[in-house]
């Protein structure tokens, strides 16, 4: 019971400090125990759960429900394909997109170099919950190849990890932007 106990402390604890794991099969689980395909550790299975709406993290409760349910969808697929893929970011407050804007303005040195990496509060997709980030990079390159199937699809040629809602399931993802300084 107290590894239950443990697990659901670790899956909680990860999702409440901003890591929302879609939780896929890899070979292993990564706790050591080899398990059949389609079976999770239940670490996994708690941040299945979790993901799945049985939390209060904003960065996943203030997405877009449409864009949400596609990631889900996607996340099942990648798994069965034995891909890890994840949501590292969602929803974010107009606050802390102005505090990555200002650290993209002190690192690049102008507004026009930032904007390439990190949208301003007003025009960020983020802010309205319109976009996610996906990861690891296995998860970013799957979601790329297969997103569209899922109406997902990546925004901006610089950042493979920036997908939105921009076709209808199975259509074509309309042409990306550069980089994020693009008009739209």
């Amino acid at each position: 019971m107290d590894k239950i106990a443990n697990t659901l402390l670790l899956a909680v604890t990860l999702v409440a400090s901003g890591v929302a794991a879609f939780a896929c099969d890899v070979p292993g689980g990564g706790d050591g125990i080899l398990r059949p395909a389609g079976e999770r550790t239940p670490v996994q299975e708690a941040a299945r759960q979790l993901g799945e709406g049985l939390h209060d993290n904003a960065a996943i409760e203030r997405l877009d429900p449409d864009l949400f349910d596609a990631v889900l969808r996607a996340a099942d697929d990648a798994e069965a394909d034995g891909v890890d893929l994840r949501i590292t970011s969602g929803w974010r407050s107009r606050a802390h997109q102005e505090r990555l804007y200002e650290e993209a303005l002190v690192t690049y040195g102008s507004a026009e170099e930032a904007s390439r990496w990190v949208a301003s509060p007003e025009s960020s997709a983020h802010v309205t919950g319109d976009a996610v980030d996906i990861g690891p990079t296995d998860g970013a390159i799957w979601m790329g190849q297969h997103g569209a199937a899922y109406g997902l699809c990546q925004t901006f040629a610089n950042e493979i990890w920036h997908f939105e809602l921009m076709t209808t399931p199975g259509g074509r993802c309309p042409r990306m932007l550069p980089d994020g300084s693009a008009e739209r």
